[in-house]
């Protein structure tokens, strides 16, 4: 009810959102850190935060989903004013959108789909970046034998990514030409649980793998390291996130594509909505909203970003937009594509 007053008096008088967001918190609850590029998204999030005055305060769940209700409690005591939740557990998560929603506070699904209407989702379009996992694998083997490794099972975003790589093989599977042989989620996007997936996978089909579709970048490296161990590195493998170590595979050709979701682009839309939210703005307001119905029926406001896929033929836009350097892309390159060559 606070909230709600100093929102509409602020309206009342026309002030900025900068000027509300001097005295607005925007409280960060992390599913984990174990994935590089969340300091990536922080360091956004926090430079929107500050261009606009307003406080940033966090918290690390470290992947536990009691630990995360259990935080999100204490950042609202902390007095946070909007929240952004990247969930562990996108169901799990649903009672702190109730805490927050009975305190007034304005809640963003980061990254990651809360089917509450009450959540600002925000995010990469998930479902094309499983086309462009799969376009690029597809691409370079279009036949055999193909292994897919999924996503976290508690994660929406990964039968959205499968969904979207199932569009793209779906015609070549039906024509016989390219057979799954494998396919398993991963708990936790844990690479290696990953990798202990992919050897299982290996070992049960006698190493007869042509191709494999791996949900983001942490997976690709467990498989990498399964393959590596067969002498089987090399074969087509994608990934996403533009982790380092990802796009330095593709350099090197252990790893075919990274699709790249520009962290520094999505943290900064996070914290640049969660001033707005904060300021009174309404979720479906929010400068390029859209309506999104989720697969469990629920119309929630949503922003979606363009994900670029990185491959050897495009390996220079990385490093020409300062998100990794050449030597670190470049690391154990002899010759190799551009701008390794």
């Amino acid at each position: 009810m606070h909230r709600t007053i100093v929102a509409a008096v602020v309206a009342t008088l026309g002030f900025s959102s900068a000027a509300l967001a001097q005295d607005l918190t925007v409280g960060v609850s992390w599913s984990n850190f174990q994935e590089e590029r969340w300091k990536t998204d922080e360091a956004a999030i926090k430079g929107a935060l500050d261009a606009a005055g307003a406080a940033y305060i966090s918290a690390d769940a470290q992947s536990s989903t009691a630990k995360q209700l259990s935080d999100v409690e204490s950042l609202i005591a902390q007095g946070a004013d909007v929240l952004i939740l990247l969930a562990q557990d996108t169901q799990a998560i649903i009672p702190a959108v109730e805490a927050a929603a009975a305190e007034g506070i304005p809640v963003i699904a980061y990254d990651r789909l809360i089917e509450d209407a009450r959540a600002f989702y925000i995010t990469f379009d998930n479902v094309e970046v499983g086309r462009m996992q799969a376009r690029a694998v597809f691409a370079a083997q279009p036949t055999g034998n193909d292994v897919m490794i999924k996503g976290s099972p508690t994660d929406p975003n990964s039968d959205f990514l499968r969904g979207g790589q199932q569009e793209i093989i779906q015609a070549a599977v039906d024509s016989g030409a390219i057979t799954i042989v494998g396919e398993a989620y991963t708990d936790g996007w844990l690479p290696a649980n990953a990798q202990r997936n992919m050897e299982q996978i290996l070992t049960a089909n006698d190493n007869n793998v042509d191709a494999v579709i791996a949900s983001n970048d942490g997976t690709a490296g467990g498989v990498v390291a399964a393959l590596t161990a067969q002498g089987m590195e090399g074969i087509p493998v994608s990934g996403q996130d533009g982790d380092h170590a990802a796009l330095n595979r593709v350099a090197l050709g252990t790893q075919t594509v990274s699709v790249w979701k520009d962290a520094r682009e999505l943290g900064k839309a996070a914290g640049e909505i969660a001033v707005q939210l904060g300021g009174g703005t309404a979720g479906d307001a929010i400068d390029g909203a859209s309506k999104f119905t989720t697969p469990g029926n629920v119309e929630v406001n949503a922003v979606f970003l363009a994900p670029v896929p990185i491959t050897q033929d495009n390996l220079t836009t990385v490093v020409d937009a300062g998100w990794i350097s050449q030597e670190a892309l470049c690391q154990g390159v002899s010759g190799g594509p551009a701008p390794c060559n």
